[in-house]
């Protein structure tokens, strides 16, 4: 799910800021950047951030300015540099140039000329300071996922409880649909055999026959005990994204059975009803781990 955090520090010496930012996947892809100065600790910080985030499209930025004392990093061989600028003079004296203003530019760049002062090496003290700012903005950016993670949790609930209510509606129908259903047969056979023209009993075996096809008792039973668990999953506290996932198809598949036998208008409008709640619940999931 989405995130932000960031941490800033300050002081006569540095400017560090960092900032993290999370948007949701099913795994974690994450970007870094970082000053070259830090370049060596890359590894060290996709774990701290694979075990605090998880999972999501994560970027990790950290900008690092000094303002204190600047040190020279490099050096120049000023005899080699003279040595180039001299000899490309003479040749450009022998061509017949007239300007030479770019030859102090070519003998700088010329081989062995600029000589470094060593690798920069990385301050224990400072890195302490970055890598405290670092898990800073990591817990600011999961603190805001937590914030609407809660936030999803109870628009969760509320889909879970919609659907509940949806049911008791369908509960509450369902024996009046069962007598329409019989009378609505025996008015047709009586229509078209008359009064005295078929068998009664047997009648009233085809008639309890077609109930039981039609009959969703079952899938209502289900249907609230997975309601009921769903709830019960996501109160836990370790990830159940996928488990909540199985469960509401589980949900979406006694709706669907409860549909197509229902063979009742009212009814259907309530089973409608259900499948957009649980839609809206299937969409949420996506961010949930």
């Amino acid at each position: 799910m989405t995130g932000f955090g960031q941490a800033t520090l300050t002081n006569g010496d540095h400017t560090i800021s960092v900032e993290v930012k999370s948007l949701n996947s099913k795994f974690l892809d994450l970007n870094l950047r970082l000053p070259r100065i830090f370049s060596e600790k890359e590894l060290e910080l996709r774990n701290v951030v694979a075990e605090r985030l998880e999972r999501g499209k994560v970027s990790l930025s950290v900008d690092y300015i000094q303002t204190g004392k600047q040190e020279v990093l490099q050096t120049y061989n000023e005899t080699l540099f003279l040595a180039y600028y001299h000899e490309l003079k003479k040749l450009s004296e022998k061509a017949g140039a007239t300007n030479f203003d770019n030859l102090f530019h070519t003998a700088l760049a010329s081989p062995g000329v600029i000589q470094s002062n060593g690798k920069e090496e990385l301050d224990s003290h400072l890195w302490e300071k970055v890598n405290d700012l670092i898990r800073q903005a990591i817990e600011n950016c999961d603190s805001f996922r937590i914030d609407e993670g809660k936030s999803l949790h109870e628009k969760l609930v509320a889909y879970i409880k919609s659907i509940e209510v949806a049911l008791l509606s369908v509960e509450s129908l369902d024996p009046r649909r069962i007598e329409k259903i019989r009378n609505k047969i025996k008015g047709s056979v009586t229509a078209f055999f008359g009064e005295e023209g078929f068998d009664t009993n047997r009648l009233e075996q085809e008639i309890i026959f077609y109930i039981e096809k039609l009959d969703i008792h079952e899938e209502r039973v289900r249907l609230k005990t997975h309601l009921e668990y769903f709830l019960k999953i996501l109160k836990e506290s370790q990830s159940n994204g996928k488990k909540l996932g199985f469960i509401a198809q589980e949900i979406g598949r006694e709706i669907n059975t409860i549909g197509s036998k229902a063979n009742d208008a009212d009814m259907q409008k309530h089973v409608v009803a259900m499948k957009e709640e649980l839609e809206k619940i299937k969409e949420q999931l996506n961010n949930v781990l």
